[in-house]
């Protein structure tokens, strides 16, 4: 590995410089001219590049590239004063002969007297004299394994390197080299590759030693392999006397990585070129937190197929980091900026920050961090150099360490894959300082780690790993899973650690973080900022956690991300919506909320004063199921359901059949809507039978024939109050059918409309368990429910199905503020708006509630008749407009709050003289 300190290298530039210019030189002079350029950084040219390799150009001569290294740099060299862009197009031309993995990165031509210089990753081209060739050796660090790396997140290269670690992956599984040992095997593998590239190890040596020493069947490699391992482990000081000086090589590495004994693997010529695969791409290209992820996923075939959806982006992870610690340390940089002294202490502020992600997977959350936290302590030591002070060894100064990183990750290979990353990043970080301070720093051996704990973390004591009073942040993006989706050890996680908690069991997997999270930070500074399906800030999960969270543990919100698109544009991606949430024990000055305005975009920042948890401004209360409306409005009832088997209910083809069987039957068959049927207008009915007419149908064939097979699929039900019911299998399960004409509101709707098709319904239509039913022909009712300032309710307190909301009567109905006081003319205008937009409707003919309500064809003449409701609506709240859906929701949870207040009081009072009771 290069050994130079930046001013060594700079002497040596200074005597290539002195040595090779002012005389005429011969072409032929051309191979001891690039040998000493190597010789500057340290490098043996013949390790890494070859002269005069053939290759065929387009038109299908051969050519000679005066210096060739694959895959990083080509020469063309000319005669002292010849025409050097010439010599680039000559250049170019080799490219079509070379393969893909061979393409060089940078293109050199020179005469000896004049460089021209070009980055083809970066677009950029330099032209400089060998006199000024000291001013620009920076440019040449490639050479030495410090050049400037541009990563990019969906970057081939990284797909690419994963895909062939999977595949090699399964060579050596199908060879029975399983389980534990292979993992490991694997890890220590892509440690090599990384170091292989990035000046950890002396550039190339682990592809020349795989390449040059062991046979092309494969037969003796995981002999060789497993003493380079050995030789890894060992101090060179400790190694055998008469060792291979090709293995002799490679460095003591240390870090226990290599320390433990594994089973010797077995390879064929097929994996021995899978692995020289892997050694021919730059893996100095490769991210430490994406590759990470690829390469758990690699593990398995089935994800191996989308790679690039295995990753979270480097965007999404600042979006909890930024607004949890690192906008804050920016800003502190910002304002120390010109004070040696105020700079020296936010360093050590930087070096004494510890971190945990309690589900870390393959570090990407860690690693990330750890990247900007250098980035920024190496900006506050330039401004100390700047500001005068001298800066003679910066390894001495180099504060932060992957030693203040904990992780605790589920499975065992995510595990080890994420120490390796700290170990990487950390190397990368290093790479940086060393060309912004022209000092040349490799950590070897390795003397610090991140502390990543195999475990689970629902089951294991965080404190055991870090004390919380040793601890600042806590960061991550938990694993989330529907109560539908967890298995039965994920649920018995959920009972252990919600014992207690009234109706825990619908929480999504990520809550138990939350709650393990807030207990672990009681008397403590620590914050947390965690990514979190969105379910857990609407609907019935919401009142549960975040009653438990805040009224138990004293947490507070101080940011929050509201509901985006987290995925990666990557073909077969999941997207998922998410929150972010950062919370604590104290509340923050300053609190912020990142609205979306299109969830696949970026935010808007607005300062609130207070984050409730359905991350809106307001009271810090979570609503919880009511079995009765706050306000003085009819109950909202689930519609009946059949529980019948698919035999009272059926399709007008059905209805037909039965009728021409028997005509009589007619009398006793009623349409029926659930929400489908609602909103897409699609014909449905149901036989509607009542205790007094049991005689009469009894001589009517084709309905006794259904009620028989009603009593037969209901006496074959595992659940005994099934049973009881096939004694009445004329009727529906449950009965629940309004006397009146009722307001019929779908459960489930599409969020992609702006309103909730909502409609009267005559009496004699029977209404089934998709539908909530309220008994009131009231067009103000109707007016109310129909109104953007519901609708905006709605979307905060509703459940979520896929794609589409999940109205609950009990949280969203019987909690929602509506309008009191209300002046005779502001009711009457609801009710004549409420009545127009049903006129509206009877104009399309044909159309369904679908059809209507779908944002891209929406009559213009309905739409402007929801405008007219929902001003009128507004009015009877306040006399001011409502300016944005924000301004509703705040509002609504203020009057929210004014509402239950009296109801909460008696609460207390009740539970109070009941435990007066239980004393006495």
């Amino acid at each position: 590995m290069p050994t130079l300190s930046w001013n060594e290298i700079r002497d040596r530039a200074l005597k290539f410089s002195k040595e090779w210019q002012g005389e005429s030189r011969e072409r032929a002079e051309k191979d001891s001219f690039y040998n000493d350029l190597f010789h500057v950084f340290g490098i043996s040219r013949r390790r890494v590049a070859t002269f005069e390799e053939p290759v065929k150009k387009l038109n299908d001569h051969y050519g000679f590239i005066d210096l060739f290294w694959k895959g990083k740099l080509l020469i063309e060299h000319k005669s002292k004063g010849q025409d050097l862009s010439k010599a680039y197009s000559q250049a170019l031309d080799y490219f079509h002969g070379l393969k893909e993995h061979e393409l060089p990165k940078y293109v050199l031509v020179s005469d000896f007297e004049r460089f021209q210089l070009y980055n083809l990753d970066a677009g950029t081209e330099h032209r400089f004299t060998i006199a000024e060739f000291v001013d620009h050796i920076q440019l040449f660090g490639f050479i030495a394994g410090w050049e400037q790396r541009t990563i990019r997140e969906e970057d081939p290269v990284n797909i690419e390197a994963a895909e062939l670690m999977g595949r090699l992956h399964d060579r050596l599984q199908a060879a029975g080299y399983v389980g534990h040992d292979l993992e490991v095997y694997l890890v220590r593998l892509l440690f090599c590759l990384f170091a292989d590239d990035t000046g950890i190890f002396e550039r190339g040596i682990f592809e020349d030693y795989i390449r040059d020493r062991t046979h092309e069947d494969g037969s003796d490699l995981a002999n060789h392999i497993a003493e380079i391992f050995q030789t890894l482990d060992t101090p060179v000081e400790k190694r055998y006397k008469h060792i291979d000086e090709s293995i002799n090589a490679f460095p003591y590495v240390n870090g226990a990585l290599f320390s433990e004994g594994v089973r010797i693997a077995a390879f064929d010529s097929e994996m021995r070129e899978m692995l020289l695969q892997a050694c021919r791409l730059d893996w100095g290209e490769i991210s430490p937190a994406i590759f990470g992820s690829m390469f758990q996923a690699a593990m398995n075939p089935q994800e191996r197929r989308n790679l690039g959806a295995h990753y979270t982006s480097e965007k999404n992870i600042l979006k909890v980091i930024q607004p949890l610690f690192l906008d804050e340390l920016w800003q502190r940089f910002e304002r120390a900026k010109h004070s040696p002294k105020q700079l020296r202490e936010l360093h050590q502020h930087i070096a004494s920050l510890t971190f945990l992600d309690p589900a870390c997977g393959s570090g990407n959350f860690l690693i990330i961090t750890y990247r900007e936290l250098r980035r920024l302590e190496l900006e506050i030591l330039s401004m100390l150099r700047t500001d005068g002070q001298m800066i003679l060894d910066v390894r001495e100064l180099l504060q932060v360490s992957i030693s203040q990183y904990y992780g605790i990750e589920y499975e065992e290979f995510a595990a080890k894959v994420a120490e390796v990353g700290m170990w990487l990043i950390e190397h990368q970080m290093n790479e940086l300082a060393s060309l912004k301070f022209g000092q040349n720093i490799v950590n070897l051996p390795l003397k610090d780690t991140a502390h990543i704990r195999h475990g689970n973390a629902l089951r294991v004591d965080w404190q055991e790993l870090v004390p919380q009073d040793q601890l600042n942040y806590i960061i991550g993006n938990p694993p989330f899973y529907g109560k539908q989706y967890q298995s039965k050890e994920q649920k018995a996680d959920m009972k252990l650690v919600f014992d207690g908690v009234k109706g825990a069991g619908v929480l999504d997997y990520v809550a138990a973080w939350y709650l393990r999270a807030a207990q672990y930070i009681q008397e403590t500074a620590v914050e947390v900022g965690f990514v979190s399906t969105n379910s857990i800030t609407q609907g019935e999960q919401t009142g549960i956690l975040w009653n438990e969270l805040i009224n138990e543990y004293g947490v507070v919100i101080n940011f929050a991300h509201r509901t985006f698109r987290w995925s990666n544009d990557a073909k077969g991606k999941a997207a998922v919506h998410c929150v972010i949430i950062g919370f604590s024990l104290s509340h923050r000055r300053d609190k912020y909320l990142y609205d979306y305005e299109d969830i696949k975009g970026d935010p808007q920042e607005i300062k609130a004063k207070n984050i409730n948890p359905y991350l809106v401004e307001g009271p810090s209360i979570a609503i919880p199921k009511r079995t009765k409306p706050i306000c003085d409005v009819p109950p909202m009832n689930y519609g009946s359901m059949p529980n019948d088997g698919g035999n009272l209910v059926f399709n007008s083809d059905r209805k037909a059949e039965i009728i021409a069987d028997d005509p009589r039957a007619e009398t006793y068959i009623r349409r029926f809507v659930m929400g489908e049927e609602l909103i897409n207008d699609i014909d449905r009915w149901c036989l509607w039978i009542e205790e007094k007419d049991l005689k009469e149908v009894k001589s009517i064939k084709p309905i006794m024939d259904i009620m028989s097979a009603v009593k037969e699929k209901r006496s074959a039900s595992t659940r005994s109050a099934t049973n009881k019911l096939a004694a009445y299998p004329y009727r529906f399960g449950e009965i629940r059918q309004p006397n009146t004409n009722y307001i019929a509101f779908p459960r489930v709707s599409s969020m992609r409309r702006n309103y909730i098709p909502i409609s009267i319904l005559d009496k004699s239509v029977v209404a089934g368990d998709k539908v909530y039913t309220i008994e009131c022909e009231n067009m103000f009712h109707l007016g109310v429910l129909h109104s953007s300032m519901h609708m905006a309710w709605m979307r905060y307190t509703a459940g979520r199905m896929k794609s589409d909301y999940s109205y609950t009567n009990q949280i969203t109905y019987n909690n929602f503020p509506f309008p009191v006081h209300i002046s005779a003319d502001h009711l009457s205008r609801v009710e004549e708006c409420a009545e127009k937009i049903l006129d509206v409707r009877k104009t399309f003919d044909g159309w369904s509630l679908a059809d209507l309500y779908d944002p891209l064809t929406m009559p213009e003449s309905l739409h402007r008749a929801h405008q007219q409701l929902d001003r009128a609506v507004d009015r009877c709240y306040r006399p001011q407009p409502f300016t944005s859906e924000r301004n509703r929701i705040e509002y609504l949870f203020q009057l929210y709050e004014e509402y239950t207040a009296p109801l909460l009081a008696a609460e207390s009072k009740k539970k109070a003289k009941k435990s007066r009771k239980q004393k006495g």
